[in-house]
């Protein structure tokens, strides 16, 4: 149970009642970290719109890899609802029930190319406090595998998203 009171549909503001409802429509139920998010119309917005931008829209990165970081920072995070959650949205987006397996147990039981393995690597490493040690070198590192700034910068924002939505979920005690 939640550490706060969870708005129903009802109470929401009239604008998220309006994202809201497809989603009743389609599932028959709010999760509770849209609930949460409902609690506070700027949070609920801004924490959509980077949803959108990061997640849901295609961008330079693959649905793979931005799904694989959400379950590796949200299990290095403790996380449970947001990896179930994202399990499934992975799947959803293609990712097969083996490489799902495979990223819960951890990055080398991916079979994925080892650029791949790097990026999610530093992505992990981005996600701890102590991510203020991160070197331009280990950056340099990223670019001579072939990746680009554009996509080391959006790998680092879904790596935050996650920490931030991670956070949110854990410490309202959402999901238990």
């Amino acid at each position: 149970m939640a550490h706060i009171d969870l708005p129903e549909y009802a109470d929401m503001a009239p604008e998220i009642q309006a994202k809201a409802r497809p989603i009743l429509e389609r599932t028959g139920k709010l999760g509770e970290i849209f609930k949460l998010l409902a609690v506070n119309e700027r949070v609920y917005f801004a924490t959509d719109q980077m949803a959108q931008s990061y997640l849901l829209e295609e961008t330079t990165l693959s649905f793979q890899v931005k799904e694989a970081i959400a379950l590796l920072v949200s299990q290095e995070n403790g996380c449970q609802m947001c990896v179930g959650i994202h399990k499934r949205i992975a799947r959803m987006l293609g990712m097969s029930e083996e490489l799902v397996a495979q990223v819960l147990q951890g990055i080398d039981a991916m079979a994925v190319p080892e650029p791949e393995k790097a990026l999610l690597r530093f992505c992990l490493r981005a996600s701890h406090k102590d991510n203020y040690k991160i070197l331009k070198s280990d950056i340099d590192a990223l670019k001579a595998l072939g990746y680009s700034d554009v996509q080391i910068v959006e790998a680092v924002a879904v790596t935050g998203y996650f920490n931030y939505i991670n956070t949110l979920s854990n410490v309202f005690a959402l999901g238990d």
